[in-house]
């Protein structure tokens, strides 16, 4: 048996798809150092306000047109929501409870919860025996992961489950972002700029409830925040609408095969962290399953060669 690989992508959409690995990798560090002295919810604000700020800069350079169109607005409203109010959320609470480097590694479950859900939204995505088989074992990598042989706290238990709710979240926007605002093609820039804003005025509204908790500011966090703000959030989503437009919803999650590596690497690195022997295994089991599943590696049997002509040389 062979390997056969798809053919390759452009070196333009590629680029940017490693540059969102970098920058949604290296985010968990970010939240980490963050929440050294914000809560998640001033966390989450502070990102979307500086990803805002970023993106509308380069809008100005630009002079990019945003969309005038009231259902892009609203389509654009569900987007923010799932790929960065929610998650985002979830995310930072989490980190208060576990690693950077386990949050890194659920983040790797969210192209399974892309399939699951483009098997029931997207018709031309929906999983033959192979997928499903390769969905199957990207959820048996997830209970690795987990390790309920060890016990789990309360708290360590509830923020695994909060990371896991994260990526289903990002499953929804990819499909959603697939479904309803991809084939409008509409500029990349003008896409990124209003869903983070949006999601920058959505928290704005919500911070009278969520973000009142005292701050304590000190270099690392504030660097930590402009990083997620204008990287991890305004230039990532940028390169992130290109991709799912280029390459579809399910292919374009796969950006989390990278994002475990980078994330466990930084939170060892930079803050020390351990890892247990069933994570790195655990995540192994889910990129295996992700890979099965979308058929970016397939396996055919190599033909026997054709001996036919040979009785008439």
């Amino acid at each position: 048996m062979m390997a056969r690989f798809r053919s390759a992508p452009s070196p333009a959409v590629l680029g940017q798809f490693l540059l969102l690995a970098l920058a949604w990798g290296s985010s968990f560090l970010f939240i980490k150092i963050a929440l050294e002295g914000l809560s998640p919810a001033q966390v989450v604000l502070g990102r979307l306000l500086a990803g805002a700020v970023a993106l509308l800069a380069v809008t100005a350079v630009t002079r990019q047109r945003l969309p005038r169109d009231p259902a892009v607005w609203g389509h654009l409203t569900v987007v923010s929501v799932l790929l960065c109010v929610l998650p985002f959320s979830l995310f930072s609470w989490a980190e208060l409870h576990v690693p950077s480097g386990l949050a890194s590694i659920y983040n790797a479950t969210t192209p399974l919860m892309t399939l699951l859900v483009a098997s029931v939204a997207l018709p031309e995505e929906r999983p033959d025996r192979t997928k499903l088989t390769g969905l199957l074992l990207g959820f048996i990598g997830v209970v690795v992961v987990l390790g309920p042989w060890r016990g789990l706290s309360g708290g360590e238990g509830l923020a695994q489950a909060a990371c896991l709710l994260a990526t289903l979240s990002y499953g929804l926007a990819f499909v959603y972002l697939r479904r309803f605002v991809s084939p409008r093609r509409l500029p990349a820039l003008s896409v990124a700029t209003v869903q983070v804003g949006l999601g920058a005025v959505i928290m704005l509204a919500l911070a009278p409830l969520t973000a009142t908790d005292s701050m304590h500011l000190s270099w690392p966090v504030t660097l930590s925040v402009a990083a997620l703000g204008v990287v991890g959030t305004g230039l990532a989503y940028l390169w992130n609408t290109n991709v799912v437009a280029a390459w579809g919803a399910t292919n374009a999650s796969t950006v989390t095969y990278l994002t475990p590596v980078v994330g466990v690497v930084l939170g060892i690195v930079v803050l020390g962290e351990s890892v247990s022997w069933n994570e790195p295994l655990g995540a192994a089991v889910v990129i295996a399953g992700i890979a099965l599943s979308q058929g970016l590696l397939s396996f055919a049997r190599r033909s026997a060669p054709d001996h036919s002509d040979d009785s008439r040389r």
